[in-house]
């Protein structure tokens, strides 16, 4: 049995509770498919709750520790070293339409490194979570990257930019090179889940662009604890400012650098 810290215990808490909302939530989406006037409205609705549920649990824990939040935005603690970085619903497209794929990420930062992160899929119940220097789990089982070496049996995670978002010709040109290369390419529509797949082995890599920090936060740390290595695009460690990440095992870092390019 995996042993979870005091810290773990209080994001894994947090997790729970607002993916009971989400869940109460995502049965009422499922129904409102069919209406005229569409699910969207309720969506935000179910974002906002469960950040509000989030934000009560790891105040009452910590109450000290600041917050960077997708809904309610960021806000200083009184402990200036730590900060939590949290995204309610990752995957807020795939809930819209009611697709059952999304979670709930939660990370801490401690004088600006990710030391420990939670990502939960509440429909498949599955709890990601690692600890610097402690491993990376799933429910209660050790998380490791894939170990395969050669592009030709990867299955690649990534992003599809969409209207309005994310540069078309670039992606175009990097899929190009990878549908070629590789044993596939997915896309998901959640990339902490994306990461949580890196670190869990399911995907021997993952890149997207475009980001915000709470997409990509707990990820980090998850797919660092389970073996792996992330950097930007250019291989720098920039994620949280840049938007960009590259996430896989040691051995296939570099290929899958070269094979979708850099800036």
């Amino acid at each position: 049995m995996a042993t979870r810290s005091a810290l773990i215990n209080v994001m894994c808490k947090a997790a729970d509770k607002a993916a009971r909302s989400l869940r109460r939530d995502f049965g009422e989406v499922e129904q409102l498919q069919v209406s005229q006037k569409g699910p969207a409205d309720f969506v935000s609705n179910a974002d906002i709750k469960a950040d509000r549920i989030i934000k009560e649990e790891l105040k009452k824990a910590r109450p000290g520790f600041g917050f960077m939040m997708e809904e309610s935005g960021t806000e200083a603690g009184s402990d200036p070293d730590h900060r939590w970085i949290c995204d309610p619903l990752d995957g807020t497209t795939n809930f819209l339409h009611g697709i059952p794929h999304f979670a709930i990420s939660i990370a801490l930062e401690a004088k600006g490194e990710i030391v420990a992160g939670v990502v939960f899929d509440p429909i498949k119940d599955e709890l990601f979570w690692a600890e610097k220097g402690a491993g990376a789990f799933l429910n209660e089982r050790r998380m490791r990257v894939s170990g395969r070496k050669n592009m030709n049996e990867c299955l690649l995670g990534t992003g599809i930019p969409f209207r309005g978002h994310g540069h078309f010709d670039r992606f175009l040109g990097q899929m190009d090179k990878a549908m070629r290369e590789t044993a596939g390419v997915r896309r998901l529509g959640a990339a902490a889940l994306d990461l949580a797949y890196v670190a869990a082995g399911r995907y021997d890599g993952f890149w997207e662009e475009f980001l915000s920090p709470w997409d990509m936060a707990a990820g980090i740390v998850l797919v660092k604890e389970a073996g792996g290595y992330v950097s930007d695009l250019k291989g720098g460690q920039s994620m949280l400012k840049s938007g960009e990440i590259l996430a896989s095992n040691n051995t296939l870092h570099a290929p899958i650098q070269a094979l979708i390019g850099h800036r």
